[in-house]
């Protein structure tokens, strides 16, 4: 394809977009990426004309296919004399992939339960099922802690001095938090607590002002919120926890690896300690309504250049939770993966209704 008059070279070469391909580049350049992601191997047009469906010679295939070179979208190993997608040509196929997904997922069953009336189970089962259809590293952020509520409090006397609040939310997180007095604590005003808390706190949402009115409801008597008051961090300080991140595939992630791919492979499991890296990557999936690829330095990761992340959120109607992912090499199956996270969140934002129902 030509480049329009005074405009340079070089500048289109650096920066092509899908709307610059034709359709026949188009396709090209996706059965590059499609048999170089099954094989490994360079792709050359040999094969291409072989394999099929394009309808023109070899030698056009062949001016196509050093185009797609010229523009940076493929590289040509001196050793073959195939091709392989380069960052910016596995970036383009996956924004061409990205226009072509149906507007709904196709269902797919996690077996986690029509009645799940808890999320962080739902999570742990999508993350562990996501890591076995894709063999890649799956990753699921949990709700924000903010976004969830209570579900029920238990106030244990557990020593004539020592107090013991656990809180349970509605995604099913179990907080465990020990007070101590400086003197007994009269065993009436911690089954008085725990009938109050249940009866008044129960149900609202954590970090909300209508949570901190109850533990401080001036309708009280002096002592009741004085000793609530002491209590009051088992449940506001819940929200210095950090977000839950899920991680699935990461025993197995190895296993099957080409020698080429085992550095790679390893900066990704290394990555797995940047836990607050990785939920900031998360967190951009969760803005968005649409499913969303981000290949190599897109990640802003150098450590992992040669990787690409796959994600999508699942929530409510009302607002997204959360994100399902996928971190592996750049030479991934871009459509099953898509296909696969997009699925997984659609489950998980059915389970994520029933959670969330309005009493």
């Amino acid at each position: 394809m030509s480049e329009p008059p005074g405009k340079p070279a070089k500048l289109l070469q650096m920066r092509p977009s899908l709307i610059d391909l034709t359709p026949r580049k188009r396709e090209i350049l996706r059965r590059v990426v499609e048999d170089y992601v099954l094989t490994g191997q360079p792709v050359g047009s040999k094969h291409l004309v072989e394999r099929g469906g394009l309808g023109v010679s070899p030698s056009t295939v062949r001016n196509e296919l050093a185009e797609l070179e010229r523009w940076g979208l493929l590289s040509h190993p001196h050793t073959s004399a195939g091709r392989v997608p380069t960052e910016r040509g596995y970036r383009l196929y996956a924004a061409d992939l990205l226009e072509r997904v149906e507007p709904r997922p196709t269902a797919l069953s996690l077996e986690l339960g029509r009645d799940s009336s808890e999320l962080e189970p739902a999570l742990q089962a999508a993350t562990e099922r996501l890591s076995e259809l894709t063999r890649l590293l799956a990753l699921v952020s949990g709700p924000p802690l903010e976004a969830t509520t209570l579900r029920h409090v238990e106030v244990l006397l557990l020593q004539p001095r020592v107090v013991m609040v656990v809180v349970i939310t509605a995604t099913g997180m179990v907080s465990k938090r020990a007070f101590s007095f400086v003197e007994a604590v009269d065993s009436g005003l911690a089954s008085w607590a725990r009938e109050y808390l249940n009866e008044r706190v129960a149900g609202l949402r954590i970090g909300t002002h209508a949570l901190r009115r109850r533990l401080a409801d001036p309708d009280l008597s002096a002592r009741e919120r004085e000793f609530l008051a002491v209590l009051q961090p088992a449940f506001t300080d819940l929200l210095v926890n950090e977000q839950r991140l899920f991680v699935g595939g990461a025993a197995g992630l190895l296993d099957d690896v080409r020698s080429e791919e085992l550095a790679a492979y390893r900066r990704l499991l290394e990555l797995l300690e940047e836990r607050a890296l990785l939920l900031s990557l998360l967190r951009e999936a969760v803005v968005r309504e649409r499913p969303f690829i981000r290949v190599g330095h897109e990640l802003e990761l150098p450590a992992v250049e040669d990787a690409a992340l796959v994600g999508a959120a699942y929530g409510t109607i009302s607002r997204a939770l959360g994100a399902v992912t996928l971190l592996g090499p750049a030479r991934m199956d871009y459509e099953k993966a898509v296909w696969t996270v997009r699925a997984v969140a659609q489950e998980l934002s059915r389970v994520a209704e029933d959670v969330y129902a309005e009493p």
